[in-house]
């Protein structure tokens, strides 16, 4: 299990606006694209599919006037991805309870300001 980081930042309150700019037709494209590279793939690239829709969400999101970043790699995914998967296979499949929020976590790390 990946241990419990705490991080704490200071944002003076009213230094901007906080707000998504990214539009539907584009999401919807990233969606589209994801999903055909996830079925031709037979589910090999689904972490690179997540990876590319979460940057793109990512990318258009401003927070106190200070916009997003996120730095996750599909490779660095795919290893948890793979350790996820044997967790599960050894518990067998009382882990999967945690692999939404051991994902959330992923996303989280790998997300910083710009």
């Amino acid at each position: 299990m990946e241990p419990n980081v705490t991080v704490n930042v200071q944002v003076p309150a009213g230094k901007g606006n906080s707000y998504f700019d990214g539009g539907l037709l584009s999401l919807l494209g990233w969606k589209i694209l994801g999903g055909l590279i996830t079925v031709v793939t037979f589910g090999i690239c689904y972490p690179w599919a997540l990876c590319m829709v979460y940057g793109w969400k990512i990318k258009h999101t401003v927070i106190e006037g200070r916009r997003l970043k996120f730095s996750g790699s599909a490779i660095g995914l795919f290893g948890n991805w793979i350790k996820w998967f044997l967790l599960c296979i050894i518990t067998f499949g009382i882990y999967s309870l945690w692999l939404g929020i051991a994902l959330e976590k992923w996303k989280v790390k790998h997300t910083s300001f710009a």
